[in-house]
């Protein structure tokens, strides 16, 4: 098998961050998939742009249909996650299958309060702070060549309050039942707020799965960049498989 006509994906990334979270998937999977990444609204080069999940599902699709190749796998991590079962709901032709990282939490009921806090704590510290706070945990914590593309990239903070505002209260477990495509739900095994209500996420589709990365946390594809990559790259040669069988 080879890009050509293998399943294309596309990268969906979490809050504040951009295209570049997905440097390693990309570089480890381009030579057998089409794929590429996005950046949502208000994040990375579209920094500028106001936050929706009307304008994220739009971007999704632009990027489903800029591959060429039909419906496509679309990764979402954490708000990426949330914003893909919206683009599932509203562009379910252009969905091959979905996998969820780190966004199997429902938004909806007390839990969400504290993110709720956060967002609007976040505009109260000045940017610059934020992110040298944010270089200095990612290099202390991840290898270069996994997270200098999304430190170059650069931090979208001010959209953090717009966006968790629009998922919050809007996501559960009923919004599996949307989803027409296969679903694998990867969660870092440690990422024990994200993949809160992953046994009911799954029990609400009939085609989904849980797979855990061991001892990853919520960035589970910079705890374990071999493993997450790995665990993508069998759902999409299975999806392979039953769209030619």
């Amino acid at each position: 098998m080879t890009a050509a006509d293998a399943v294309p994906m596309v990268f969906v990334h979490g809050t504040r961050f951009s295209a570049g979270q997905w440097s390693s998937q990309l570089a480890a999977l381009g030579d057998e998939f089409p794929v590429t990444a996005v950046d949502l609204p208000g994040h990375g080069e579209r920094s500028a742009q106001p936050w929706s999940l009307a304008a994220a599902t739009e971007i999704i699709a632009s990027a489903v249909d800029s591959l060429g190749r039909g419906p496509a796998l679309v990764v979402g991590h954490s708000l990426g996650g949330y914003a893909s079962l919206e683009f599932a709901r509203r562009c379910p032709e252009r969905l091959r299958g979905l996998i969820l990282a780190g966004a199997s939490a429902s938004t909806r009921g007390l839990w969400t309060a504290p993110y709720q806090w956060v967002a609007g704590l976040v505009p109260r510290v000045p940017a610059d702070r934020l992110a040298r706070w944010n270089d200095r945990l990612l290099r202390r914590l991840y290898p270069p060549d996994v997270v200098e593309a999304t430190i170059r990239s650069g931090y979208s903070f001010h959209t953090l309050p717009a966006a968790w505002s629009e998922v919050r209260g809007r996501f559960d477990a009923g919004a599996m039942r949307q989803v027409k495509a296969p679903v694998l739900i990867l969660n870092g095994e440690k990422d024990t707020v994200f993949r809160s209500g992953e046994t009911a996420f799954a029990r609400a589709h009939p085609h989904a799965r849980v797979e855990l990365i061991p001892r990853a946390r919520h960035l589970a594809n910079f705890d374990d960049p071999a493993a997450f990559t790995d665990a993508v790259r069998r759902f999409a040669l299975q999806l392979d498989g039953v769209g030619k069988s």
